[in-house]
């Protein structure tokens, strides 16, 4: 397992849909996943430490868990299987350790909301990881700091 964090969430100009990007930690090599609008905005609420007065979804997940005594182990995106990405919630509880199979999207919103380790698997980052160039990482860099600037839900507004 290779673990990663959320370098960012993007919006792809060809397709205009937000991409998920996770970075392998200590690595240049990233593994774009594209996702749904709301769920980009989840990410990129959560990766700004946003907190509503009612929960979001995955808010609501977080506190199912917690409320079961349970904890959020980690996530790990298991497959990549005809262009769709897989993901499992690792839970673990007093009396045992559960796998519940997720969307990546869902998996790593909640990861961020309960501190969780993301994993992807080492199959996946091989089929699926970029190596990013030191232009693409100045390029990066640029978007990232643009996106400070930018409205979570301001994600929505872009057609899936």
């Amino acid at each position: 397992m290779i673990e990663v964090k959320v370098e960012a969430v993007l919006i792809d100009n060809t397709t205009n849909s937000p991409v998920m990007l996770l970075r392998e930690v200590d690595s240049n090599r990233v593994l774009p996943v594209f996702i749904g609008a709301a769920e980009a905005s989840t990410i990129a609420y959560a990766l700004e430490g946003v907190q509503y007065v009612r929960p979001l979804t995955v808010d609501l997940m977080r506190n199912l868990i917690n409320g079961l005594n349970g904890k959020v182990s980690r996530v790990i995106i298991t497959k990549l299987e005809d262009d769709t990405f897989y993901a499992e919630l690792v839970i673990q509880t007093p009396e045992q350790v559960i796998s519940i199979d997720a969307r990546p999207s869902d998996s790593v919103g909640l990861a961020l909301r309960t501190g969780a380790p993301i994993y992807v698997a080492e199959t996946v980052m091989d089929q699926a990881g970029q190596w990013l160039s030191p232009e693409d990482e100045e390029r990066l860099q640029a978007l990232r700091t643009k996106l400070r600037g930018i409205d979570p839900e301001d994600l929505g507004n872009y057609q899936i």
